[in-house]
């Protein structure tokens, strides 16, 4: 496990603390839980953008069409 040092103003590391505090957590373990969901929610945009970057727009939305027709029961 890696240490490393952060600056942050002093009123930051106050607020963090305190929310710490109210998790009964850590200001280490609120860190690392906060990277944690960080890191997950950029590896979720990640894998998104490279689908996007995939995906053919003219079938997206044919689906898309599609849907809307099922959901108002229109025919088409």
């Amino acid at each position: 496990m890696a240490t490393f040092t952060i600056r942050i103003p002093d009123a930051h590391r106050d607020r963090l603390a305190a929310m710490a505090a109210r998790r009964g957590l850590s200001l280490n373990k609120l860190v690392e839980e906060i990277s944690v969901r960080a890191l997950a929610e950029y590896g979720t945009e990640m894998r998104l953008r490279l689908r996007a970057a995939r995906s053919d727009t003219a079938r997206g939305l044919e689906l898309l069409d599609e849907l809307d027709r099922r959901h108002s029961g229109v025919k088409g």
